[in-house]
């Protein structure tokens, strides 16, 4: 059995979801990533070919110059970067004076074809999340493949050469996503042990650590289910429900856009399918964000994901 979201906030005298103003862009350039990690929600992985092309691309572009409150334009995938088109939007959005965020799994740094790719980050100064589970080798690996851990200390070392994570203007935060079915610990406590970890044993160093829970959809789903585990976690996550990570919740600030230009109001509710509004809406759509205020936002019971224990957003804990 699994909950209903809207219930879960009437019964704490919560209304139903409604956005805020608009000031967020997640674009998800394709499905297509160098890894195939055992949590992706995404599904992402090296035969998958879905990838957002040029026309709109341009369309995001053009949803920007027409909405001056969107400051942040949000790069996602699969690994974003193997999009022909990524450093063309990364380059137009900067020279309108956004804010780029390229959600990194750091192997990429390392792949054929992508020798400069760190470079152009900077130059661009583009904020980088990268990727790693844990600061430990052999938990990355079990979870994101074999070598992983050694290549993502690698790009790493590469960014921190380029000034990220030396708090010189450079982003570099760190995601954490739990290896098994329990929530993230604390933030801050964790990001103290990340920072001693890989400092002392690897020489490197980021700004921050973001927490993020792992959604039961798609293949961390399966995972689950493989393991017998999928109503702990469900439970779980009922059991854990903290109403003051309702506020912050990254959805009510934000459009997800698909690699087709098909909004939602996530990037979960994008995975599973889920439009915004009910209906099937493109980027070309967007119009002016501000008609987006107090609109509904589509949910369901993996929205508990975001808002079990200190919550969860693509900019971590929420409360």
């Amino acid at each position: 059995m699994t909950a209903d979201f809207s219930e879960v906030l009437a019964s704490h005298g919560l209304p139903p979801l409604q956005r805020a103003p608009l000031s967020w862009l997640q674009v998800n350039l394709g499905r297509r990533c160098n890894q195939a990690c055992r949590h992706c929600h995404v599904d992402a992985s090296p035969t998958r070919t879905e990838a957002m092309d040029g026309p709109t691309v341009d369309a995001v572009l053009r949803a920007l110059d027409a909405n001056p409150g969107i400051r942040k334009l949000d790069l996602t995938g699969g690994a974003p970067e193997l999009n022909p088109h990524f450093r063309r939007l990364v380059s137009g959005a900067r020279a309108r004076g956004r804010t780029v965020i390229d959600r990194c799994n750091l192997t990429i740094l390392s792949e054929p074809g992508q020798a400069d790719l760190a470079a152009f980050l900077a130059q661009e100064g583009v904020e980088v999340v990268a990727s790693l589970p844990c600061y430990l080798e052999a938990n990355v690996d079990k979870q994101r493949g074999s070598g992983v851990f050694v290549r993502s200390m690698d790009g790493l070392r590469a960014l921190n050469a380029l000034g990220y994570g030396r708090g010189e203007g450079r982003v570099l935060n760190l995601v954490y996503n739990p290896v098994g079915a329990h929530l993230p610990p604390a933030q801050a406590g964790l990001e103290a042990d990340y920072k001693r970890r890989l400092a002392d044993d690897h020489g490197v160093v980021f700004d921050a650590l973001l927490t993020i829970t792992n959604m039961p959809i798609a293949r961390y789903l399966s995972d689950l289910r493989r393991s017998g585990q999928e109503q702990a976690y469900a439970d779980l996550l009922l059991q854990s429900f903290n109403p003051a990570t309702v506020p912050g919740l990254m959805c009510r600030h934000l459009v997800s856009v698909g690699w087709d230009g098909v909004l939602y109001d996530c990037d979960f509710n994008q995975m599973l399918g889920i439009p915004v509004s009910g209906a099937r809406r493109r980027i070309e759509d967007l119009g002016d964000a501000a008609a987006w205020q107090a609109q509904p936002i589509a949910v369901g019971p993996h929205c508990l994901g975001c808002t079990a224990g200190a919550g969860s957003s693509c900019g971590g804990a929420l409360a």
